[in-house]
């Protein structure tokens, strides 16, 4: 068995090496430009407008609808991944209380409407877990300020 000797220049083959690197560039840019068009369709778009409203119908203050669009997409995100799971479930309690770090952190009774925006995204997104997920906020012991 014999091999061929190489008969290719040092500069030919670093033309070919920043060829290949610049069009491996120019496709990621291109691949990461149509993900985000992609992530915000028209559906997600809708979905976000018809958040926004039951938000402000409940009194709250949402984000932009790009925003929104952009972090639920059109299916819910992480929020309707399972939000009726042990761990779905711990992660928001998680987030009910005292604000304190380390063994100062405890629970507290928190404001009804904390829960607003969590129950206003599965109403909107995934309308078949609200059930489940309603009955689950209503069992948490809250209380009510004034507007709330």
């Amino acid at each position: 068995m014999s091999t061929q000797t190489e008969s290719s220049t040092k500069r030919s083959r670093s033309v070919i090496y920043i060829v290949a690197m610049t069009l491996l560039v120019v496709f990621a840019v291109v691949a990461l430009l149509n993900f985000r068009q992609a992530r915000e369709t028209q559906q997600s778009l809708t979905k976000a407008d018809q958040l926004i409203a039951t938000i402000e119908s409940a009194g709250g203050t949402a984000p932009s609808r790009e925003q929104i669009a952009r972090v639920l997409g059109d299916d819910g995100g992480a929020v309707c991944a399972n939000p009726n799971n042990a761990l779905s479930r711990a992660t928001f309690l998680s987030q009910l209380t005292n604000g304190a770090t380390g063994p100062g952190n405890r629970p507290v009774i928190a404001n009804a409407r904390i829960a607003i925006g969590e129950v206003a995204i599965i109403k909107v997104y995934c309308p078949d877990q609200l059930a489940e997920f309603q009955q689950f906020i209503n069992d948490l012991k809250t209380y009510r300020t004034g507007g709330a």
